[in-house]
């Protein structure tokens, strides 16, 4: 067995040393990264709130949504799933929060010969007047949110003189063909009722 010379038994023993010591952590700059980082989110949340509220203050203008009637008539179909938002028609992009229109919710949704009763737990519910009704379609997506092709039944509507698209999605997608045959039956069915008039 060969024995190390003095020199080689101190660079043995400082290499050794240097494997065992760590490095010493800087708390101080750890924690100034950590809250700055806290500070910027709260700073993006505050300016996507002030965002959502200064959109419902540009749509101010929507008159307020209609009451359920006394007598809505008995429910021709009815649904339980999600409202996913309304848009501006035709702009999928152009959320309306106003009214609590942009809040998405679970909904119980029923189609009487009266018109569209929206009743969402947790938020304001609508009611859309049979007269107001303009189509009824599958689609794909609505303001942020985007499903399979015809995952969303989007019910176009015309409220204050602006025309509206609301998206749901039912707890079983097999009802929406259903719903958008039924609800164009019935908005084609008033038109030749005016038109008659």
């Amino acid at each position: 067995m060969t024995s190390l010379t003095p020199h080689a038994a101190q660079i043995a023993t400082d290499l050794a040393a240097d494997q065992k010591s760590a490095e010493v952590t800087d708390w101080a700059a750890r924690i100034g990264w950590l809250v700055g980082l806290v500070l910027f989110i709260a700073l993006v949340y505050w300016l996507m709130r002030e965002g959502w509220k200064w959109r419902g203050t540009l749509q101010g203008d929507l008159p307020e949504l209609p009451a359920v009637p006394e007598e809505p008539g008995d429910a021709r179909l009815s649904m339980s799933g999600r409202y996913h938002g309304s848009t501006t028609a035709g702009q999928w992009l152009d959320r309306i929060v106003a009214h609590g229109l942009g809040t998405r919710s679970r909904a119980e949704l029923s189609l009487t010969d009266a018109g569209l009763d929206v009743v969402r737990p947790g938020a304001a519910d609508f009611f859309v007047p049979r007269a107001q009704l303009r189509e009824a379609r599958l689609d794909k997506g609505i303001a942020g949110k985007v499903l399979t092709e015809g995952g969303l039944l989007v019910v176009t509507w015309e409220h204050g003189g602006k025309l509206i698209d609301s998206g749901f999605r039912s707890d079983h997608a097999a009802e929406h063909t259903e719903w958008v045959d039924t609800l164009n039956h019935m908005i084609d069915k008033s038109n030749d009722t005016e038109g008659a008039r």
